[in-house]
């Protein structure tokens, strides 16, 4: 259940936003909540009836646009396309992934490499296609949705772990190399996400209330609580925040997380 929005509705009025991942999942709750307060949203994935399905979905000031972050021209081409369609770009939300359970021992490099260019590589592409098309140029923010799997070690996660962690070093990178700009680039890092492909993928169900008894806050969370951060830090209200990888997991990372459940 969505909790109701603690922002005013056009809070993104004229703003146009570009979402990646955002035909499902947190990628699609973030283009809702921003599509709900205000801005032009364009989503991009590689699937264009999931895509299409979502636009639907969101309502009229919504369209969508195919294409695969991996490949660096396709992004170009994507980008100014929303550009020569809205005149403008303002908010870049880097939210397309890919994971999924493998041993590191035998995953191979074709895997490893795959999620890599999606997460990481996907998102220097974005990241760099909208700063050349529009945001030089006036400014704006980008926000990239990473992982705390690299915080400590994740089995079975050695590749999006990777990759998140190149999230992370670029999310700051950028913010100081694109800071003079104007353009504030942070991210966030959600734990386990009720209602996602990570949650109900790649977590058993034998393991689900286990895992929400280790979580501090002692259960999962929600996409429009992730959302809602995206609304906070592509907004005016975060305009000296910049550099910033901000944790929403309930307490789960923190040292003593997985002990906690021992407290009652």
């Amino acid at each position: 259940m969505s909790a109701p929005s603690a922002f005013r509705t056009d809070l993104y009025a004229g703003k146009v936003a570009l979402v990646t991942g955002g035909g499902s999942g947190i990628g699609k709750g973030i283009a809702a909540a921003l599509h709900d307060h205000g801005a032009t949203v364009v989503v991009l994935g590689r699937t264009p009836e999931r895509l299409d399905a979502a636009v639907a979905e969101l309502g009229p000031r919504a369209r969508a646009r195919a294409c695969d972050v991996r490949d660096a021209a396709a992004v170009d081409a994507a980008v100014a396309d929303v550009v020569a369609w809205h005149g403008r770009l303002d908010v870049v939300i880097n939210a397309a992934a890919g994971n999924f359970l493998a041993p590191a021992a035998t995953l191979s490099s074709n895997g490893f490499r795959t999620v890599l260019d999606i997460d990481a590589v996907g998102t220097y592409n974005v990241s760099r296609a909208a700063f050349l098309a529009a945001l030089r140029d006036h400014g704006g923010a980008i926000v990239n949705i990473s992982a705390t799997l690299h915080y400590g070690g994740t089995p079975l996660q050695v590749h999006a772990a990777s990759a998140k962690a190149a999230v992370d070093a670029m999310t700051r990178t950028l913010a100081v190399e694109w800071g003079p700009a104007g353009v504030r680039v942070n991210a966030i890092a959600p734990g386990p996400i009720a209602g996602t492909e990570g949650v109900d993928r790649l977590v058993p169900a034998g393991l689900r209330a286990r895992l929400e008894r280790a979580i501090p806050l002692r259960r999962f969370g929600r996409i429009d609580e992730i959302a809602s951060l995206c609304l906070l830090l592509g907004s005016d209200a975060a305009s000296y925040v910049t550099g910033a990888v901000l944790v929403a997991d309930g307490g789960a990372w923190l040292p003593g997380g997985p002990t906690a459940a021992m407290a009652d």
